[in-house]
């Protein structure tokens, strides 16, 4: 997808992401990886006590119900974008073209595909995030 153009100074912004890769974070499969080979290979005269493994099942089940959280904001956040975009038909909106030219034309219709919907601005494909201004069509 090619990156859009802000509005501010003419510069390429990439598009935005519903998902952070760190490389500093540990997800629930390692999480799990490292508590069973602390329990295979715990030393058989001092075994881990119940209430540090009962603690760390609890840990590893945070960890699991944080990652569903953050899927369902995910989600919440991809369908808030497209009701959002399902509001712009009929309205007058402005956008810089591919000629750096600032444009104006009316949304006819949405198109909720891929990352980012893209408003059908007098037959021309705009992604959502090149949109400068929205406003009302002028009254006839």
């Amino acid at each position: 997808m090619p990156d859009a153009v802000s509005a501010v100074g003419g510069t390429a912004t990439p598009p935005a992401t519903s998902t952070v890769t760190r490389s500093d974070q540990m997800g629930k499969d390692v999480f799990l990886q490292l508590l069973v080979a602390q329990m295979r290979y715990q030393d058989p005269n001092s075994p881990t006590s119940t209430t540090e493994f009962m603690s760390q099942t609890a840990t590893f089940t945070q960890v699991e119900k944080l990652e569903q959280i953050a899927a369902q904001n995910a989600s919440m956040v991809a369908l808030q974008r497209s009701l959002g975009a399902g509001a712009l038909v009929g309205r007058t909106v402005s956008y810089t073209g591919d000629d750096g030219a600032p444009v104006t034309g009316t949304v006819g219709s949405v198109k909720i595909t891929g990352e980012e919907p893209s408003a059908v601005v007098d037959g021309v494909d705009v992604p959502i995030g090149r949109l400068t201004e929205v406003s009302l069509p002028a009254s006839r």
